[in-house]
C-alpha cells in the first residue's frame, strides 16, 4: 500500500491488514467454487469407466475386447479426459482470475480420497482377473460414481459457506 510519505496510525495499519485478509479470503473463496458441472459430469464417467476399463486391459484371457482395443480405450478416454481437464481450469482461470484448486479444501476430505479412489479403482481390477467376476468392476465403478457426487456436494456445500 502507497502511503506517498504519509505515515500509517496504528489502526489505519490494522485495517488495511484486515482488508488483505479479506482478499485473501475472497480469493480462497473463488478457488474452492465447485467445478462447472460439465466437468462434474465428465469427472464422474471417466470415474466410472475407469475401473470397466481397466479391468479389461488386465482381463486374461481377453474380456469382451481384445486387449489392445481395451488399451485404446483406456488412452483415448484418459486423453479425453485430461483435455477437457485443461479445457475447464482454463475457462475457469480466465472466469475467475484464480486458477482451480484443491488445496483450500479440508485434508481431511481430499487425502483419503486421493489415496482411496485409485485403490479402489484400479483394486477392482486386480482383484477381477483374480477372480474373473465383473461383478467387481461393476461394482467399483458404482461406488466411484457415489465419491464422486459426493464429493461434488461436499465442494457446493463447502462454497456455500465460504460464499
Amino acid at each position: 500500500m502507497e502511503t506517498h510519505g504519509v505515515r500509517l496510525t496504528p489502526e489505519q495499519a490494522r485495517s488495511a491488514l484486515s482488508d488483505t485478509e479479506r482478499i485473501r479470503a475472497s480469493a480462497a473463496t473463488l478457488s474452492a467454487t465447485p467445478w462447472p458441472t460439465w466437468f462434474f459430469i465428465t469427472l464422474t464417467l471417466y470415474v466410472a469407466a475407469l475401473p470397466i476399463t481397466y479391468g479389461g486391459v488386465m482381463a486374461e484371457p481377453d474380456w469382451l475386447l481384445p486387449g489392445p482395443a481395451w488399451v485404446g480405450i483406456m488412452l483415448v478416454i484418459t486423453a479425453v479426459y485430461g483435455a477437457l481437464f485443461a479445457v475447464a481450469a482454463k475457462s475457469w482461470r480466465n472466469k475467475t482470475g484464480v486458477a482451480l484448486r484443491l488445496d483450500v479444501l479440508p485434508k481431511r476430505a481430499t487425502v483419503p480420497l486421493a489415496v482411496g479412489l485409485p485403490v479402489l479403482l484400479v483394486g477392482a481390477a486386480f482383484a477381477f482377473r483374480v477372480t474373473g467376476w465383473p461383478v467387481w468392476l461393476v461394482a467399483a465403478s458404482l461406488i466411484g460414481v457415489a465419491v464422486s457426487v459426493g464429493f461434488h456436494l461436499a465442494f457446493v456445500r463447502l462454497h456455500g459457506k465460504t460464499a
